[in-house]
């Protein structure tokens, strides 16, 4: 596969990962059930998950790409710390 397959589908899993992320917050429809679903628990293992990437592929990302990625992650943090404060 070309470097730039492995650039698109890096962003794509990151995208992936912050709708998931999302949905299990309750801030977007799920499109499978058409409802609005909150699994907080879910949501935490997600995040963690794209911590974890950001960690394990430091110094090994674009500029575009460790910005991305870790704009995603502070944002779904601001998120979930607001739906947690909703319980």
């Amino acid at each position: 596969m070309e470097k730039n397959s492995h650039d698109l589908l890096f962003i794509q899993l990151i995208m992936q990962n912050q709708q998931i992320a999302l949905m299990t917050m309750g801030k977007l429809k799920n499109p499978v059930s058409d409802t609005v679903e909150k699994n907080l628990e879910l949501s935490k293992i997600t995040i963690d998950t794209l911590d974890m990437l950001a960690e394990k592929t430091k110094g090994n990302l674009s500029e575009y790409e460790e910005k991305y990625l870790n704009e995603v992650i502070k944002e779904l943090k601001l998120n979930y710390i607001e739906e947690l404060n909703k319980k």
